[in-house]
């Protein structure tokens, strides 16, 4: 072992020694608020999504689940339908009308199994629904689903935050003169959406050519928050770009 600080340049250079990289931050684990009153299940779920790597946050009922979704500002809302004080279907709605929490994907736990209760989920706006009893595992694979999903939403929505505003105007333009012309517009009120005031507001910005910043300081609201907007405005309508989005509500008279 040589002692010749020419050899060993951590010898010369004290602190040499003590400059190790540093490790790059882990990423923060996806926070769950889970809304069921069955103590039972609440707990058991709970800590299976725990040791799968969530963050788990559990509420009561709708009531206790809103309160605690307006502090957590949760990644995934998963929410029994059947509650007291608020059943599922009251706390979706809430959720969907509030301007920080309207893009959460909500996934609903019942034990109501039957395809009229399915559709009437997925028309209130929830993004996934599991009857009761289930495989703890497909509901982590599904929790897994939606965020992936949401991830690619918003990556989606970002990527056009900055996008230039002549040539998104001038695709707007060309749109609304090809439908003048070609007289493809669909008779309005053709396709059914339950948009709410927020998201309405929102697509009507975006059919007017405004990015996502404009859009932000127009409604004095965080671009983020539009993210999630536009990107609830892509799976609501099927679309996958800000001009197939323009074009489709054109089309079916979404817009002005």
């Amino acid at each position: 072992m040589s002692l010749d600080p020419a050899a060993d340049p951590s010898a010369a250079d004290p602190s040499a020694a003590d400059q190790v990289p540093a490790d790059p931050q882990p990423p923060l684990p996806v926070r769950l608020l889970l809304v069921d009153d069955e103590p039972g299940l609440r707990t058991a779920v709970q800590a299976y999504l725990e040791d799968e790597g969530f963050a788990v946050t559990t509420a009561v009922d709708g009531e206790d689940g809103w309160s605690k979704a307006q502090e957590l500002i949760p990644d995934v809302v998963i929410s029994d339908v059947m509650m007291p004080r608020l059943d599922g279907y009251g706390l979706l709605r809430r959720l969907r009308d509030d301007e920080r929490l309207g893009g959460t994907p909500v996934i609903f736990l019942t034990a109501k199994g039957m395809t009229a209760d399915r559709i009437e989920g997925f028309q209130a706006g929830c993004d996934d629904y599991i009857p009761k009893p289930f495989d703890p595992d497909e509901l982590v694979a599904r929790v897994r689903n939606v965020v992936r999903r949401q991830e690619r939403l918003l990556a989606e929505a970002a990527r056009f935050a900055d996008a230039d505003i002549g040539q998104m105007a001038r695709q707007i333009t060309e749109i609304r003169s090809l439908l003048a012309t070609g007289g493809s517009r669909k008779p309005a009120g053709g396709a059914k959406h339950e948009f709410t005031p927020r998201e309405a507001s929102v697509l009507q910005l975006v059919a007017e050519g405004m990015m996502n910043k404009e859009i932000a300081r127009r409604l004095e609201t965080s671009i983020r928050n539009v993210e999630k907007y536009v990107s609830r405005l892509f799976t609501k309508t099927g679309t996958a770009s800000r001009t197939e989005l323009v074009r489709y509500a054109l089309e079916h008279g979404l817009v002005e």
